[in-house]
């Protein structure tokens, strides 16, 4: 059984359609990026697994059960919204020590989670004098307070600087490899590629895309760019072969699709054909988002 799972799921404000039979899941011992235009739905999918909205259809459900049902929900699922959620004049300690008897945890583990997130020199100071990326640290040390099953993070990356980002990397790779669920939405696709597993895109309030990292990278149809003194000959080769190939305006090179470098390598070896340059541009994460989600701009 997956630990979150979204079945169906349709939402509506009004006339506002902000989730379209939306279905997914999350497993467990995985970093999942969940990833869409802004309003795309994601922030209202996460909520409606948190229970803070009713689905017009459909279901959200945390370790198969929507989330009211859970016995102990601090201790299966943690969640970080909106790390600027916290009253200003309060220290980090102090809200922790509130959410902690709020959800009936020993004060003991407030520390614990201090240190985890390395706010312990912190501690003490007023919530107000925290930079973004120590609220941040706070918000995941509040979610990690039950020692949940799963974690949910929405744009956990938010205002950490370069050593912070890969600070974060390591403790959402941790936290997986203990076999948690984690879920984290980020508008930072460069950071988002070097920490998932991973990823589901939506677009629209609909699923476009659900699979790991590698496959969907690796699904970038982008061309293979080929040299060759003999660009004609191998042309008819690779197109009797099946490939697509174009001209890129320069007589010696092609542009070949539908062919692997390896498969073109041993085409024009067969035929006793130099080639000068062979070589395939890899897509990014960014690349392949923006061609899935038809997106120019900034994501969220």
């Amino acid at each position: 059984m997956p630990e979150l799972s979204v079945e169906r799921l349709v939402k509506r404000y009004g006339q506002t359609l902000a989730v379209d039979d939306l279905s997914f899941t999350v497993d467990s011992g995985v970093v999942t990026g969940f990833l869409g235009p802004n309003g795309s739905g994601k922030s209202t999918t996460m909520r409606a697994l948190l229970g803070l909205v009713r689905p017009t259809s459909g279901r959200a459900l945390v370790l198969g059960k929507p989330f009211y049902e859970l016995t102990h929900p601090v201790r299966s699922v943690g969640a970080s919204l909106d790390a600027k959620d916290v009253h200003p004049g309060r220290s980090g300690r102090s809200h922790l020590r509130t959410l902690a008897a709020a959800a009936g945890l020993p004060s003991s583990r407030v520390d614990e989670v201090l240190d985890m997130t390395e706010l312990t020199p912190a501690r003490d100071r007023r919530v107000k004098g925290y930079s973004m990326g120590m609220r941040q640290r706070l918000a995941l040390a509040a979610a990690l307070l039950g020692d949940p099953r799963i974690l949910m993070l929405d744009e956990p990356a938010n205002g950490l600087d370069p050593q912070g980002m890969r600070w974060l990397r390591d403790i959402l790779r941790a936290l997986a490899s203990e076999g948690r669920a984690v879920l984290i939405s980020s508008h930072v696709l460069s950071e988002v590629e070097q920490t998932v597993d991973e990823v589901v895109v939506i677009g629209a309030g609909r699923l476009v895309m659900q699979g790991s990292l590698a496959d969907l990278v690796t699904r970038d149809q982008r061309p293979s760019l080929v040299r060759s003194p003999r660009a004609s000959e191998l042309r008819e080769l690779l197109e009797a072969s099946g490939a697509s190939v174009s001209a890129d305006g320069r007589p010696d090179t092609l542009l070949v699709h539908h062919a692997t470098t390896e498969q073109i390598g041993t085409l024009a070896a067969e035929h006793g054909i130099a080639l000068f340059e062979l070589t395939r541009s890899v897509g990014t994460l960014e690349d392949r988002f923006l061609e899935l989600t038809g997106e120019g701009g900034h994501v969220r």
